[in-house]
């Protein structure tokens, strides 16, 4: 699902950092998904985390306030205005019984949840799930990412038939799981030393 081109968003980072206060407006028009307020967290984290994250032009903004029935999961092309939301499963351990939503995050090892906060993509490579990325935690509420494997890959359980047959995804062990016709554009938009921040519109 792709939103309409604003070109406000190809200057929003026109002097290296992303504006703080508020929402730009380029974001809120080319993404109107988004939460203003989740997106403004994101921003100010990119702020934050400029040392770390050399690579501005995509962003990804995860939305774990919404149902994993619906687009949850956010790239950003920063350059291009345009905004693809995307499916996305999270772990077990923050839906205990499977609800189809996110209860609470954790970044506490062996907690199979999701954690929130600033990510920076890693390296792809391939797993068990086949081709993957890794994820390293820049928040001390996602500290342990790389301790607990948490990664970005494919499962079948995050396909768009299971949530329409199911009304919600399946759960992973606490990684990103998206749907097997999607992980080749995550990877290839969301490549290495960029930013995937995690937050809920309702929290």
């Amino acid at each position: 699902m792709i939103f309409s081109r604003r070109h406000a968003i190809a200057g929003l980072f026109a002097c290296g950092t992303p504006l703080l206060g508020a929402t730009p407006p380029g974001l809120a028009s080319a993404a109107p998904m988004i939460d203003p307020r989740l997106a403004d967290r994101a921003l100010k984290a990119l702020f934050v985390h400029h040392d770390a994250i050399w690579s501005r032009d995509v962003i990804a903004i995860a939305d774990f306030g919404l149902p994993s029935s619906a687009p949850r999961f956010f790239l950003v092309d920063i350059l291009k205005g345009t905004t693809t939301a995307l499916l996305v499963a999270h772990g077990k351990g923050s839906d205990p019984e499977h609800s189809g939503m996110l209860q609470a995050f954790s970044d506490a090892v062996g907690s199979a949840a999701t954690s929130e906060g600033a990510y920076l993509t890693g390296e792809a490579y391939e797993g068990v799930h086949g081709p993957s990325r890794r994820l390293i935690g820049l928040d001390p509420s996602n500290a342990h990412a790389g301790e607990r494997a948490i990664v970005i890959h494919s499962a079948w359980y995050a396909n768009p038939d299971v949530a329409a047959r199911q009304g919600k995804l399946g759960r992973s062990d606490g990684c990103f799981a998206f749907g097997e016709q999607d992980i080749g554009l995550v990877l290839a938009r969301l490549a290495r030393g960029r930013m995937l921040y995690v937050g809920r519109s309702n929290g």
